[in-house]
């Protein structure tokens, strides 16, 4: 058996250059890589290739059964992507659970005035409480504007 070329290796020119420009041109070369393998393993989910050195391609995936389902599977990938170009070496699947992207919700209620009769009520109850934080707190929030 051939001993596995390492595809992504850096090679003297990025010694001159720094390892941004390598960094770069790996990160680009797994983005693609991604986009090749993701029709072949399991749906619906959105695979990243996050490395791929000495045989070894690590994924990660965000539902935790797809990835149980391609970790006991896998052997028959394996034979599927190896067919890929620059993937004939392919030994091993590493599998990784990936944090859920969110993006953060606007909260709708928090930008709207309140109305006339809660900044009274507010108002009011300001003067009952002790606590003269709790009271400053409570007119401000009666006070806030849009």
């Amino acid at each position: 058996m051939s001993e596995p070329v390492n595809v992504f290796g850096q090679t003297s020119k990025h010694l001159k250059t720094g390892n941004l420009t390598f960094l770069s041109t790996q990160v680009a070369a797994w983005q693609k890589l991604s986009k090749l393998i993701q029709p072949l393993l399991p749906q619906p989910e959105q695979w990243q290739v996050v490395c791929y050195q000495n045989g070894i391609l690590t994924i990660t995936g965000e539902n935790q059964a797809m990835i149980s389902q391609l970790g006991y599977l896998q052997k028959q990938y394996i034979q599927q992507l190896s067919q890929i170009t620059g993937l004939e070496n392919l030994q091993k699947i590493q599998v990784r659970l990936r944090n859920k992207t969110q993006t953060p919700v606007k909260n709708e209620n928090c930008s709207r005035q309140l109305q006339a009769e809660t900044q009274d009520l507010l108002r009011d109850a300001a003067c009952f409480v002790n606590d003269p934080k709790l009271s400053q707190a409570m007119l401000r929030l009666a006070s806030k504007k849009k």
